[in-house]
């Protein structure tokens, strides 16, 4: 997975907005396709369960020349993606660009029904440092559509994460981050206002639960009866954190005077399982969220600020994936068991949801509320060292540099400065960002190369500051 993201789309302010993704009696539930896993089932299979479920849309993070033919003639629409480590040839070079659609797009449009091209995903977090590439890389891949004239039927867009907001709350005050705003945003913004797509985002209220368990109510974030919350700024009341999530994307969009944007929500789920210390993370909440979430898209209506927008999400994921790294939860997001068998059942079809309820169980196994031995729903961040010298390096860089974090304790001879490894001066150098940001949403991330702990973290004499 890609953990958590955001951004795209707007028209004329007076021109109709339009969207690829609307509907009449609702929003429209899709799934991630997934396949970092050695046990899955043929693409063939694959879309025989998807049909069988009512599945009609997949997103897909390449061009599996494999999963495109048989999903040829199946009436399921299809979101491509041209990968991160492509973006520099995309923007530099226009042939690689139409090379590119004519191979994976035009070779197998419209008996596969492609209706929008990912580039790239979750860009601004990528440690290669391809931000730049972003902007020229999806225009060079609009102008190939535009050639071979499929460029009103198949879009281009971006999946960002959440971290590309500088503020996430209160949702009224939602922001950008001000170093993306004038070389993205603006122009991205406006490129998908001239083309007619819509904002792809990615938004996991799981990792904010996990990370602030002791402030937010579960049956917040699993769309379950709650009183609610009211957004100071504006009035409104919020009964889910993912509707507060995405209008704090709406309010960025608004900031820069486009209102007008639609997003779609492109990778949103729950892991059924994950370490003791990441809390929340069951069967019963997965359960909980995805179906209550589908209830909740396709039975229609927009958020508190845009009530009348439905939305089109695409669930993450497909199946559990075993070869993914990380913690436990990210081998642990599927719908499905690679044996075609459901971790748990919801539907997926407004048929399917006049049977459905929730099973309002709690969770089990120590994952709800505050673990043993923490403190008071205390959390602290800590750098994984699944994730890698570059993502690590490149994490230790930022949060010591224009992070802002405190690194003097991991300098020669203070304390610490043992074990001299890249891991242990990660993990403090990312915990000091982490909690003079308030610990908010986002900002235990580094790329992936970083995960929420619920007891504090100590090295020799060294102790992990627990806020500023």
């Amino acid at each position: 997975m890609q953990i958590q993201g955001m951004e795209l789309l707007k028209i004329s302010l007076l021109a109709p907005v339009l969207c690829i993704f609307c509907f009449a009696d609702g929003g429209s539930i899709g799934v991630n396709y997934g396949r970092i896993a050695d046990n899955l089932p043929s693409a063939v299979k694959v879309v025989e369960l998807m049909k069988s479920q009512g599945i009609d849309r997949v997103k897909m993070y390449d061009t599996d020349q494999a999963v495109l033919k048989a999903l040829s003639r199946s009436a399921i629409k299809v979101v491509v993606n041209l990968p991160n480590e492509q973006l520099s040839n995309a923007a530099r070079r226009p042939s690689f660009a139409n090379a590119w659609v004519l191979h994976n797009v035009v070779a197998y449009h419209p008996s596969t029904a492609i209706e929008a091209i990912a580039i790239g995903n979750e860009v601004f977090v990528d440690t290669h440092n391809t931000t730049r590439f972003l902007i020229p890389a999806m225009k060079n891949i609009h102008q190939a559509l535009v050639k071979y004239k499929l460029d009103d039927t198949v879009k281009v867009s971006s999946p960002v994460a959440l971290s590309a907001l500088q503020n996430s709350y209160p949702s009224s005050a939602g922001s950008f981050r001000s170093d993306l705003i004038e070389p993205v945003f603006k122009p991205m913004l406006e490129f998908l206002r001239q083309t007619r797509s819509s904002l792809m985002v990615n938004i996991y209220p799981f990792f904010a639960y996990e990370s602030n368990a002791g402030v937010i109510s579960l049956d917040y974030a699993l769309f379950r009866e709650n009183p609610g919350l009211v957004d100071a700024g504006n009035g409104l009341r919020y009964f889910s954190l993912f509707d507060a999530q995405i209008d704090a994307v709406f309010a960025a969009m608004s900031a820069l005077k486009y209102d007008d944007v639609k997003i779609t929500v492109t990778e949103t789920g729950w892991p059924s399982k994950g370490d003791s210390n990441e809390v929340g993370a069951s069967v019963e909440n997965a359960a909980a969220y995805n179906g209550n979430l589908v209830r909740r898209i396709l039975t229609g209506g927009g958020t508190p600020l845009r009530p009348h927008e439905d939305l089109t999400v695409y669930l993450f994921a497909l199946f559990n994936e075993n070869k993914k790294f990380g913690p436990t939860s990210e081998r642990n997001f599927g719908l499905f068991y690679p044996d075609e068998k459901k971790v748990y059942d919801i539907p997926f079809t407004a048929e399917g949801l006049k049977s459905y309820r929730d099973k309002h169980s709690p969770a089990t196994g120590g994952k709800q509320g505050v673990p043993t031995g923490t403190s008071n729903g205390q959390t602290w961040c800590v750098a994984s060292a699944e994730a890698g010298k570059d993502k690590l390096q490149a994490g230790l860089d930022y949060a010591c540099g224009e992070g802002g974090a405190d690194c003097h304790p991991i300098q020669p001879g203070s304390t610490c400065f043992d074990p001299n490894t890249l891991v242990a001066h990660a993990s403090f150098a990312f915990n000091s960002y982490y909690q003079k940001k308030g610990r908010t949403i986002g900002t235990c991330y580094f790329g992936g190369a970083a995960y929420v702990v619920s007891q504090q973290p100590k090295y020799g004499k060294c102790e992990f500051p627990t806020g500023y």
